[in-house]
């Protein structure tokens, strides 16, 4: 009974996306149903995350097909952490979501979508089989896809076509490396992939199919030179959208990367040598487009190219070490990333720009919610003792052990980059005077139900204290990213817990 419960979440969101079928024009309802089906949600993997840590695997097989032979489902102490992440954004927007949106936009169904989105990241967390994984791929594409598009501007449209353009591509190629991989194995489990993957006497067939899965991961990623898709993209839609986007959608593709490349290839040297020259043009192409950038929303957006770069760097070093930093890293970005964006649809609220040309006077008018800012931005660019500083550190040291000079200076660059235009921010929209006189014309905030006005500010604070905690409470979180690099470092032990589960 225990393993079923790796199920909950997922029907959990299904649930709640099916009974919102029934309320779609009131709009008021479907608020309601959707901040009821995200905050059970929300404690269900709470419970598997404390259920997973105290039992240390869940696998559940379904319809009792034994694997390799039936479906797998499988948490371990990373796709816990990400379940986990997952749920506290997802509740986290989706309050945000019920003030920041129009009503136009939620009768066009972006509650019911939202579910299906969060739903298919979930799974994709979850599973145990590799054609799964790529089928919940699609279940996350298609849905922000139609996310992408809701309301229908030219902007959207234009950020929407290269954002499907380039994901259906990586689908493919994704699709592709699973037929190579089925043909050389005779299998679709991941765990009984790793055993049949290592018994190929072609290894130059095997690490090309690694490659084209590093391709396909790269593009969902935005990685060096894929990326171009993702600036595009991201700061068309409305806040609410662009913080589930920038929070988790990128970091799937981390994940499948972390997955992949940990169970089922054993990277060769060539491989690492891949991954740290991707590393560095991942963290200086994204710390460079964001030096000219005028907008927020596009500063952000290079941003999360440039800190994909500290993963990929992480995968490069390829030691027990790196892994933890990796893991505190996507702890700590998921939850900032998501933040930075609302914080930025806050801003439009006020101002109805996030130009920082024509921004200011923040600090002065809303020295709470500056302060609050403060918290998540400085957090972002790793300021001690602020929850990005730690993962940043041990990557650094670890680079500087294994005497990659030219990644640590990387690294270095990206971290100054990241802290300029951070600071740039902070300047321009919330320390200099307005560049004209504020009107209630302009400042729509004001103007706000004290209800939206909570639902605005209150995920922004919640995420920037949950932010704030795992700073202060390194030692704890840093023990927990521990644990799962040394799950990731030994696949035998996912292994295990795959072919030899009983029920």
């Amino acid at each position: 009974m225990i393993t079923n419960f790796i199920l909950a979440p997922i029907l959990m969101h299904m649930f709640t996306a099916i009974v919102l079928l029934f309320f779609w024009q009131k709009v008021l309802v479907q608020k309601i149903i959707s901040i009821v089906g995200n905050s059970i949600a929300f404690l269900l993997c709470l419970r598997m995350f404390e259920m997973t840590l105290a039992n240390g695997y869940l696998t559940l097989q379904l319809g009792s097909w034994q694997a390799p032979f039936g479906i797998t489902f499988i948490a371990d102490t990373l796709s816990a952490i990400m379940v986990l992440l997952t749920a506290l954004v997802s509740l986290a927007v989706g309050i945000y979501s019920t003030a920041s949106l129009n009503e136009s936009r939620i009768r066009f169904g972006y509650f019911f979508i939202f579910h299906f989105l969060v739903m298919g990241l979930l799974g994709a967390f979850l599973t145990g089989d590799i054609f799964n994984l790529y089928v919940w791929f699609e279940v996350v594409i298609i849905s922000s896809f139609i996310l992408l598009t809701v309301g229908g501007k030219k902007r959207q449209m234009e950020g929407a076509i290269k954002y499907v353009t380039m994901n259906m591509l990586g689908s493919v190629i994704f699709l592709t490396a699973i037929g190579i991989l089925y043909g050389i194995t005779g299998t679709l489990n991941i765990a009984d992939l790793a055993v049949k993957v290592a018994q190929v006497e072609n290894t130059g067939l095997v690490t090309v199919t690694s490659l084209l899965f590093f391709v396909a991961f790269g593009i969902k990623s935005a990685v060096f030179p894929l990326y171009f898709w993702l600036p595009s993209a991201y700061h068309t839609p409305p806040s609410a959208i662009a913080a589930i986007f920038g929070g988790l959608l990128t970091k799937m593709g981390v994940y499948a990367m972390l997955r992949v490349f940990t169970v089922i290839f054993q990277p060769d040297y060539f491989t690492l040598v891949l991954f740290s020259v991707i590393a560095i043009l991942t963290l200086l192409t994204g710390a460079l487009g964001t030096i000219n950038k005028k907008s927020i929303r596009r500063v952000l957006s290079y941003l999360i190219v440039c800190h994909i770069g500290f993963f990929i760097a992480g995968m490069g070093l390829n030691t027990e070490w790196a892994f933890v930093a990796i893991v505190f890293y996507l702890i700590h970005d998921v939850i900032v990333k998501s933040n930075v964006f609302m914080i930025s649809g806050v801003i439009v609220k006020m101002r109805e720009t996030v130009d920082m040309t024509r921004l200011g006077s923040l600090l002065k008018d809303y020295p709470k919610f500056s302060f609050v800012a403060a918290l998540v931005l400085f957090s972002l660019v790793g300021i001690p003792p602020l929850s990005g500083f730690w993962p940043k550190i041990l990557l650094f040291q670890e680079t500087f052990k294994q005497e990659n000079y030219i990644l640590l200076a990387a690294l270095i660059i990206a971290s100054f980059v990241t802290l300029f235009v951070i600071v740039r921010i902070w300047s321009e929209a919330f320390w200099k005077e307005s560049p004209k006189p504020i009107t209630e014309e302009i400042d729509h905030f004001e103007s706000f139900p004290f209800s939206g006005k909570i639902a605005l500010i209150a995920p922004i604070v919640g995420l920037a204290f949950v932010s704030l905690y795992i700073g202060l409470s390194a030692n704890s979180f840093m023990k927990l990213s521990e644990k799962a690099a040394y799950e990731m470092k030994n696949p035998e032990i996912y292994i295990e817990n795959v072919l030899g589960a009983k029920q």
